[in-house]
Order: structure tokens, then sequence, then C-alpha cells
């Protein structure tokens, strides 16, 4: 999965195939405004340690965060299944 600081792909980027406890500590921000799932399911949630309001994942581009339900782009742990 990769994800993105910014709406349409925009900004800093990371790449992931792994599970992350803690958006902030890994990254030093919180907010994930777009991401392009490409292979497999993830969980974001709202807050670190997979706590809080959960979102599905599916395979596909999600250019903002409203995309994947979310009314705000805070995103404090997910992972992988």
């Amino acid at each position: 999965m990769r994800i993105y600081e910014r709406p349409d792909f925009g900004g800093q980027m990371m790449e992931f195939m792994d599970d992350c406890p803690s958006v902030y500590d890994r990254f030093r921000y919180r907010d994930i405004h777009s991401c392009h799932v490409m292979d497999g399911y993830w969980i974001f949630y709202e807050h670190p340690n997979y706590r809080g309001r959960q979102y599905f994942m599916r395979l596909g581009e999600y250019r903002r965060y409203s995309d994947w339900g979310a009314t705000c782009s805070t995103i404090g742990s997910f992972c992988h299944f």
C-alpha cells in the first residue's frame, strides 16, 4: 500500500507491506489524504494501537480520505490482512 500526505496522490509518499501501530511515531504526521492499495486488504484505524473507528480498504485508488468513508484525514494506525 502507498500512502500520501496530500489528496490526489500528492506530497510525500510512503510504501508499506507491514502493519503500523503508530503513524505519527513512524512519519511525524498523522494525516493520510490519499492512498493506493495494491495488494490484499488493509484496515485504517482512527487512533494509534489499532483503536477507534475502522476503515476497510480494498484494492484500488483512494484519491481523498472521503473515498474510504472518513470525515477527516487523521489516521493513527493501520494493519494488513
